[in-house]
């Protein structure tokens, strides 16, 4: 007997499916394309806070998420046997002018007010890692609260995990007992059917994995391009967003201009080989928000979606908050990210 249907087998699916399996619930997980199929099977996996000012509640679940990643994945791996390859190593980011470092050092106050104890933005002229951008002020904003995942290290670790609480993963089943759907970007496509605004869209990103060895060094963002050091001896570059594309999942010149971008920002990987390149679909919300709650119109069937480019970060909270909702129908879904807030 089945007590919860999941479809879907990317992050969203898999955490709540293990939310809801370490509370005692009988799970079944449902993907035609089996796991991380879609966006979680990316390279990137950067778990990066938001700004720390203008504080909403989508930012505080943010912080509180990170927060709890150290301990989510950490019970994942020792639950698989298998290294998601969690590290909240930091982040720096190359400040351009001195408008920009003054916003910056503003920042620091209020990123002790919003912060509190748990981590640190700071303005640096000394940054201890090699690994780092070119500055052109020779300023850099030091945070130490965000961290990197490998993307598939994390979903085989949730699937093992899974595995070892006996929750199936099948490519084809039925529904049984309150169904939830974290079906990416077709997900939001069906979601939105018969509805006078687009509930969100796939976006396409693309993202390449350069072998270089920089482990443990602080993850890097200019330019509005992800530099991730990941702990197996690669790194990871991306990501693109495209709402124009031919193919959703081939790599073309855009991702070209990535890799020299980020060797250009990153001296150190002017050498560096790449080993792979990836482009998918990421779901985005109109709302920028996940989706989270009842399908509307469709009782005993909820939603979880939208996890575009902070899916991971916010993996281990959102797993808490749906399995609240799909075990006890206690909602604590926080204001901007429930259904009715995107249609």
């Amino acid at each position: 007997m089945v007590d919860i249907t999941i479809r879907g087998a990317g992050i969203f699916g898999l955490s709540i499916a293990w939310a809801c399996a370490c509370r005692g619930a009988a799970v079944r997980v449902v993907d035609p394309h089996g796991p991380m199929a879609g966006a979680s099977g990316g390279l990137v996996g950067a778990l990066a806070p938001h700004v720390p000012e203008n504080w909403n509640p989508k930012k505080a679940f943010q912080l509180d998420s990170l927060l709890a990643a150290g301990r989510y994945w950490s019970d994942v791996a020792d639950a698989s046997g298998h290294d998601p390859g969690y590290v909240r190593s930091g982040r720096l980011q190359p400040i351009a002018d001195a408008a920009a470092l003054e916003l910056a050092r503003a920042r620091e106050d209020t990123a002790k007010e919003l912060w509190q104890d748990n981590a640190r933005w700071t303005v640096t002229d000394t940054p201890t890692s090699k690994f780092r951008p070119h500055s052109p002020t020779g300023y850099w904003i030091h945070d130490t609260l965000s961290a990197l995942i490998h993307p598939r290290q994390g979903c085989r670790a949730l699937v093992e995990a899974l595995v070892g609480k006996g929750v199936t993963i099948e490519t084809e089943a039925s529904d049984q007992g309150p169904t939830l759907w974290a079906t990416g970007a077709a997900g939001l496509a069906a979601l939105g059917e018969g509805r006078q605004r687009m509930v969100g869209t796939g976006i396409k990103g693309q993202a390449a994995l350069l072998a270089y060895d920089a482990r443990n060094a602080p993850q890097i963002f200019a330019g509005g391009l992800h530099v991730i050091p990941h702990g197996d001896g690669t790194v990871a570059v991306g990501s693109t967003t495209e709402r124009i594309y031919d193919s959703p999942d081939t790599t073309d010149a855009a991702l070209d201009q990535i890799i020299d971008t980020a060797r250009t920002l990153v001296p150190t990987l002017r050498q560096a080989p790449v080993i792979e390149r990836w482009a998918g679909l990421r779901p985005r919300a109109r709302s920028r928000a996940p989706i989270l709650g009842h399908w509307p119109g469709r009782p005993g069937h909820y939603i979880a979606n939208g996890g575009f480019k902070i899916g991971f970060g916010m993996a281990p909270l959102i797993a808490e908050v749906m399995a609240d909702l799909l075990l006890e129908g206690c909602d604590r879904i926080p204001a901007g990210f429930r259904v009715e807030d995107s249609l």
